[in-house]
């Protein structure tokens, strides 16, 4: 079959945004009265890596209780305006319009939104009235590459038709002032709001194409990471060490997705990694034997934009793009299930 070729990828984030200190500052006022551990849990900030984030809404938003409707109401504002902006800047960058478009891939696990979001940009858009829409929940972190995955197949089964991807997460929306856990303190040292967006098309070559891709599901993992769903809205969960889960478990996983592939790590020149926080890319690195430091374009995307769940991979993505790839690589990111999911790049100079 053809190889889906990419031929664009663009990101966005939201105007707001906010330094590291001065969430941590705010987190200090609300959480260290009422939650006596939050004195040692407050070095998580300094910890991340991060220096400044995103999010669709002001500072003051997040210091007022809200409920489903209040969070649902932010999300549909916030995500279709970031989903707009986004396509939009892959569609330029493509030198197409979005008529050319005949399928939409949206990847999102932070918000409902029924009717889904392209659906809701569509007119604003220009999208033609029998573009095929493909929304995917619940990939969490993990969506971006298996999105990446879901478009360029739906692209080389219909070899010269364009195919939109949107993955954004509007991780922010799911911070909580009433949850005293360490999950979520950690959700709110870490997490930010950011869009990503990439144009394939199969048939016609290409510098950059996906080659293969494989995802590995781990055996009784549902509790590592995900939502708890309640009357005010998600709740993070975080029930394991996930740096060392991958030191102890992504080597065999990756090395085994290869292998279906007809590869090897030695064939990877290199590998893209979504940057779940420092700790997680440290891990990384140890588990698929590279030099600790290596991982140089994720720790630059997460400290300028923390950790987007879904988008952050292809905002690594788009900064090794730009460095230049090499002839081959493999993008990797995890998620809920408990999943790794890769795909794999060709490009050629």
């Amino acid at each position: 079959m053809h190889a889906a070729s990419l031929l664009s990828l663009s990101t966005a984030v939201p105007a707001h945004a906010y330094q590291q200190n001065d969430i941590l500052a705010a987190a200090w006022e609300h959480f260290g009265p009422r939650f006596p551990e939050f004195e040692k849990l407050a070095t998580i900030f300094a910890n991340t890596g991060i220096t400044k984030r995103h999010s669709v809404k002001p500072f003051y938003w997040y210091l007022e209780r809200q409920g489903w409707p209040e969070r649902t109401a932010a999300f549909l504002e916030g995500a279709e305006a970031l989903f707009a902006d986004a396509a939009e800047k892959a569609l330029n960058a493509a030198e197409l319009k979005p008529e050319n478009i005949d399928t939409i891939v949206t990847v999102c696990s932070t918000g409902i939104a029924t009717p889904s979001l392209e659906a809701r940009v569509a007119h604003r858009l220009g999208f033609r009235s029998d573009v095929v829409r493909v929304p995917v929940f619940g990939l969490g972190c993990a969506g971006g590459v298996s999105g990446l995955s879901i478009a360029s197949r739906l692209a080389q089964a219909r070899p010269g038709s364009n195919v939109l991807l949107v993955t954004l997460e509007l991780c922010s929306l799911a911070l909580r002032l009433d949850q005293l856990t360490k999950a979520n303190i950690v959700a709110i040292a870490l997490f930010g709001d950011g869009a990503a967006a990439a144009v394939l098309r199969a048939g016609d070559g290409g510098k950059t194409w996906i080659e293969e891709s494989g995802e590995h599901l781990w055996p009784d993992t549902l509790g590592i990471m995900g939502w708890n769903v309640d009357p005010e809205g998600f709740g993070v969960i975080f029930r394991r060490t996930i740096p060392n889960f991958v030191t102890a478990h992504l080597r065999d996983a990756v090395t085994a997705i290869l292998a279906r592939m007809g590869l090897e790590p030695a064939d990877i020149g290199r590998f893209i990694c979504h940057p779940g926080g420092t700790k997680v890319v440290q891990a990384l690195e140890s588990a698929l034997n590279l030099n600790q430091g290596a991982l140089d374009h994720e720790r630059a995307v997460l400290a300028d934009y923390g950790n987007m769940s879904a988008p952050t991979a292809l905002f690594v993505l788009e900064r090794v793009l730009k460095a230049g790839l090499p002839s081959r690589s493999l993008i990797t990111a995890l998620g809920p299930g408990f999943t790794a999911s890769c795909v794999a790049l060709r490009h050629a100079a």
